[in-house]
């Protein structure tokens, strides 16, 4: 039964090159046989939805489907019998995979492979072609390929190089600044056979700093004397740099205090303050706070409920 790429990806026949790529990213994506261990049948799906793509993302191949279908996509015509009057060709790439032209489309579809413009294609013209054709082996078209590489969170940030192993390779990708999670590079001519390669960039987390969109959260603890009466604290940016950071008195735990332009690529740096609240050691220090507490009485849940 012929195939119908366009069905398989669910767009329409005149859809547009990035029709088409959203469409099969999300079908890898659902189909995708990490995400679906053990399932043969969404291995199956994520294997035509591939096929489905290698076509039509390819202006070539998705030329001769839309003209001829199938049958333009195959390797060599042979010769099959035919009815009175002439002969009929067969087009495919092995037994049972074969569909039926006549001599005027499988004219018309040599005119287009060979570039010759105009004219008339007789029987013999064909079939000499053919004989040729099976002397000689097409090359085949270079296949985008897609891989991941894990890169730290401040290459992400910044911008660097990193090395990936690839096909028995080393490639130095550089890595531009403010990268984002699931973001792809396209590296040219670096698959097998010439193709482009894809490289998915995942980003490792950072053992104590955030990232919201451009903006990064650095959690800071400070002290309980820090937050009652004020300090200046020294906190780390992305450049490697440390600046001084006021924390006003009475600074409660949850506050943010924005530095503009530290984060990614112009995005502000925001410090999160936690509040360290210590365990009174003795009786003495237990009596000290009572009397803080008797002197800024405070109730932090009036009128919440």
């Amino acid at each position: 039964m012929a195939r119908d790429y366009y069905n398989t990806l669910g767009v329409k026949r005149g859809a547009s090159d990035d029709e088409i790529r959203q469409a099969y990213r999300k079908l890898a994506r659902q189909y995708h046989p990490d995400r679906n261990p053990g399932d043969k049948q969404a291995e199956a799906k994520f294997k035509e939805v591939q096929e489905a793509y290698d076509i039509l993302s390819d202006k070539t191949k998705r030329t001769q489907y839309d003209r001829f279908g199938e049958a333009g996509l195959g390797s060599g015509f042979q010769q099959a019998p035919g009815g009175p009057g002439g002969f009929q060709f067969q087009w495919g790439g092995g037994p049972g995979g074969y569909q039926q032209m006549d001599p005027n489309q499988a004219a018309d579809l040599f005119r287009q492979f060979f570039g010759e413009g105009g004219g008339t294609f007789s029987e013999d013209d064909i079939l000499g072609r053919q004989a040729r054709g099976r002397r000689s082996r097409a090359r085949p078209t270079p296949q985008e390929i897609e891989t991941e590489v894990a890169i730290p969170f401040l290459v992400a940030a910044n911008g660097g190089t990193v090395n990936l192993q690839f096909d028995g390779r080393e490639l130095a990708v550089k890595i531009p600044t403010g990268v984002e999670e699931g973001q792809a590079l396209r590296l040219h001519g670096q698959a097998p056979g010439g193709g482009d390669l894809r490289v998915r960039l995942r980003i490792q987390a950072h053992p104590f700093i955030r990232r919201e969109g451009k903006d990064i959260i650095l959690p800071v603890p400070i002290s309980l004397s820090e937050a009652v009466i004020g300090a200046a604290v020294e906190v780390p940016t992305l450049d490697g740099s440390r600046l001084s950071v006021k924390i006003p008195p009475g600074t409660s735990s949850g506050s943010r205090l924005r530095l503009r332009g530290k984060g990614i690529a112009g995005g502000d740096q925001y410090i999160e303050v936690k509040v360290m609240v210590p365990t009174p050691k003795d009786d003495e220090s237990r009596k000290l706070i009572e009397e803080f507490a008797r002197l800024n009485p405070q109730n932090p849940r009036e009128g919440l409920w």
